[in-house]
């Protein structure tokens, strides 16, 4: 079939929204022909040395971005930016309606922004769409505010808001309204899609992982037992909830154990203090930022995931932990509660921080103390991701959801 895929984002080599971008059009390629439409400012170079280097005869790409608003990369992923997206979709319209005309599409399908409040216009096109994996539904349970900065603070309220404007706009409507299927990363996002009076939605993760990086990770070793090592990672930022792992680490006070935390950002500093307060200092490890393949290579060192997030629509790393065989704790809230299991890990209910902070306290004293569960969940983690999370198996569901759209149609 002729696929024409809406990908604001992408680019390839890379993880989270841009390398689901990619992943997604490089597996449907596959199968059918596919033109992207993306930016040029943000990826053009790498996505064209990657086609030079492995071309794919099935893969075309679009790129175009707003003729007043050319460098949408110059805001980063502020509000600015989002307003820049916006306007994007509306010139996708237009775009892809001339693409139709050439080449008549049997299917389109919106990748990328992975964001439910904010509509695509190539709904509007006489072609059967699918919208997704959107997320963004997720919310930070109130009683967890209290551990927010003021900062913090206005940036949920801000967001909070800016889901309200999109609910509200007949458009993102419309668009829900209008596609075969809505695909929802998060049962949180399923539900504010319910409240819209929307009802054909599917939940599935949003992330994938490469085939020769899965088979990789799955030759990883378990390190020496001792010590027990936890291990965060991630932007350090507040909704991430690094500080309640770092409490909960406080309070299991293992004699012999370490706590990692693998990453920068705005609550850095506030964290170092935090691990100063506790008096487990000599116990944390601050590594900062490092390249995908040193964060492996600690991840292959430590013992246990944590990854406490309060909102986390994706939630990539847990994936990468359990192809590792390491077990994961992570609160039962967006895209972790998808992908982890109760074979494959612990997910602490999230009723407020007191309680969340003694529940994994509890939970890392389990997990030191008991390597046989460890090497069990482990194994249990290899097989979820290599059975269900390959990018290569998403391609596969692709192929058959396009061909029950089309076919319905």
């Amino acid at each position: 079939m002729k696929i024409l895929l809406s990908a604001y984002s992408c680019e390839p080599n890379v993880g989270s929204e841009r390398g689901v971008g990619w992943n997604v059009a490089y597996e449907v390629a596959k199968y059918h022909e596919v033109w992207v439409l993306t930016r040029p400012d943000e990826s053009k170079a790498a996505i064209e040395a990657e086609l030079t280097q492995n071309p794919i005869p099935n893969l075309h790409f679009v790129y175009f971005t707003l003729p007043f608003w050319q460098d949408s990369m110059r805001w980063g992923q502020s509000g600015a930016m989002q307003i820049h997206y916006y306007l994007w979709q509306i010139q996708a319209y237009f775009v892809a309606r001339h693409l139709h005309q050439e080449i008549n599409f049997d299917l389109i399908h919106h990748v990328t922004f992975v964001k439910y409040s904010s509509p695509s216009f190539l709904s509007l096109l006489p072609v059967p769409f699918i919208w997704g994996p959107v997320g963004g539904g997720e919310s930070a349970p109130k009683p967890f505010w209290r551990d927010f900065s003021r900062r913090a603070k206005l940036y949920e309220m801000a967001r909070s808001l800016s889901r309200w404007v999109g609910e509200n706009d007949p458009f993102v409507y419309i668009t829900a309204r209008r596609s075969a299927v809505v695909r929802a990363t998060t049962q949180d996002t399923a539900q504010r899609l319910y409240r819209m009076g929307i009802n054909h939605v599917q939940i599935l993760p949003e992330s994938g992982m490469p085939q020769d990086e899965i088979e990789q990770l799955a030759e990883c070793l378990a390190p020496p037992t001792s010590p027990i090592r936890f291990i965060s990672m991630g932007r350090l930022l507040h909704w991430k909830g690094f500080h309640l792992g770092l409490r909960a680490f406080a309070k299991a006070n293992l004699p012999d154990a370490e706590y990692w935390v693998l990453g920068d950002g705005v609550e850095r500093d506030r964290l170092l203090a935090m691990v100063q307060e506790l008096g487990i200092a000599d116990r944390v490890k601050f590594w900062g930022r490092l390249p995908r393949e040193q964060t492996l290579q600690r991840l292959s060192e430590s013992h246990v995931l944590v990854h406490p997030s309060l909102h986390d629509s994706g939630g990539w790393v847990c994936m990468e932990a359990m192809a590792a065989g390491r077990p994961v704790i992570c609160l039962d809230l967006g895209g972790p509660a998808t992908q982890v299991t109760k074979e494959t890990g612990f997910k602490i209910s999230p009723q407020n921080p007191e309680q969340v902070v003694s529940d994994m306290a509890a939970v890392i004293n389990q997990l030191a103390n008991d390597a046989d569960l460890r090497w069990q969940m482990g194994q249990a983690g290899r097989k979820l991701v290599s059975e269900n999370y390959s990018w290569q198996i998403t391609g596969d569901r692709l192929d058959q959801l396009y061909q029950e759209v089309v076919r319905e149609r």
